[in-house]
């Protein structure tokens, strides 16, 4: 049986590839309520049915940070597996709302592969990733960079 491979060095990332990250995830209500206890995030829109149900959405709100932080989870197999840092996020836009019971799904795209200029066993891709509902509509989408380690196995020739 082969090992299943965590993330890539950085010679495997080229620039204009899209990655359709084979993770996805339902968000349940228990998600939903641990992530709000957890990052004390206590708006009634995230957890309370009765206020929700009054208010825009007229249901529980997924917390925006919880779809954000489940995005960046999926991706870790493709991208940040073998990372050193994630260096920054940024442009983090929310485009649609998410409820529980919607399954998200999520693209990367690269933008950018740089060699590091101080040392030698590194590089930083520039990616951006896409967030989708079960309809196929986007909801989120981020940029980032990260610091990836280089393959320096010798290769026999």
């Amino acid at each position: 049986m082969q090992q299943s491979k965590m993330g890539h060095c950085f010679e495997e990332f080229v620039k204009g590839d899209v990655i359709k990250h084979e993770l996805s995830k339902t968000i349940f209500e228990s998600d939903n309520n641990l992530f709000s206890l957890l990052t004390m995030n206590h708006h009634p829109v995230h957890t309370n049915t009765d206020y929700a149900s009054k208010h825009q959405h007229g249901q529980i709100l997924v917390v925006g940070t919880l779809v954000f932080s489940l995005a960046v989870g999926m991706t870790v197999p493709d991208i940040s597996g073998k990372a050193i840092a994630n260096l920054d996020y940024e442009k983090i836009e929310h485009l649609a709302p998410v409820f529980v019971g919607d399954t998200i799904y999520a693209v990367t795209k690269i933008l950018d592969c740089v060699e590091s200029k101080s040392k030698q066993d590194r590089g930083i891709i520039y990616v951006e990733t896409s967030v989708y509902n079960q309809n196929g509509l986007e909801v989120l989408r981020f940029r980032r960079h990260v610091l990836i380690s280089k393959n320096l196995e010798k290769k026999e020739v």
